[in-house]
């Protein structure tokens, strides 16, 4: 199993180019978002999980998340992670099942962060997109999909979003293999990195 990680700030387009890339990958492909791995805070109420820095590393497991990769890697299921957004609350599918496959591609903030997991990444792909461009995406995400304020978006940016991206993501990009400029529907560069990913699968399937 291959893997490909893909970092970069928010609003950047990870999503996107892991979407749009696994698509062009085609079968044997799939992501999941790193975002899935934060930690669950049931002692706290809703008020003061709200106000959590869910831009820091430490607000993520990564160890769960390593030793899930891990698992996929060794040819075993994991159950499948996932995040309730609007309680602030892990809501992991236990009885769902996520099972390894040709090409993995996991996309976050902070997917460069752990060393231990970038040792185990084919591919490191960062995206290079303007702040104030992936400001606006931010914005038009959390009232579009999360229901936020703008006042409520204002304050997150200025407190946790961009001090996180100045002390932590934007020095991701000396991690990287690739680096991916104009955002994730950047044709030109996933057909490129399909293809490269399709000629390991068939030199590894080619190996005796």
């Amino acid at each position: 199993m291959l893997i490909i990680g893909i970092c970069g700030a928010s609003g950047s387009g990870k999503s996107t180019l892991a979407s749009e890339l696994c698509a062009a990958i085609g079968d044997g492909c799939m992501v999941i978002n790193h975002d899935n791995y934060y930690r669950d805070h049931p002692h706290l109420t809703l008020q003061e999980r709200a106000l959590l820095n869910y831009d820091e590393p430490g607000i993520f497991d990564h160890e769960l998340f390593l030793q899930d990769m891990k698992t996929l890697l060794s040819g075993r299921p994991i159950t499948c992670k996932a995040y309730d957004y609007n309680a602030h609350r892990r809501a992991d599918r236990e009885e769902e099942l996520i099972y390894p496959t040709d090409v993995l591609i996991i996309e976050g903030i902070h997917v460069f962060y752990d060393e231990r997991l970038c040792e185990l990444l084919f591919l490191k792909l960062y995206m290079s997109v303007e702040p104030d461009i992936c400001l606006l995406r931010r914005i038009q995400r959390d009232i579009n999909e999360r229901g936020r304020s703008i006042d409520n978006i204002s304050v997150q940016y200025l407190s946790t979003v961009k001090p996180m991206y100045d002390k932590h993501i934007r020095n991701y990009i000396e991690l990287a293999d690739v680096i991916v400029a104009h955002g994730g529907r950047n044709a030109r560069v996933v057909d490129i990195l399909a293809g490269y990913v399709r000629d390991e699968l068939g030199n590894r399937a080619g190996e005796p």
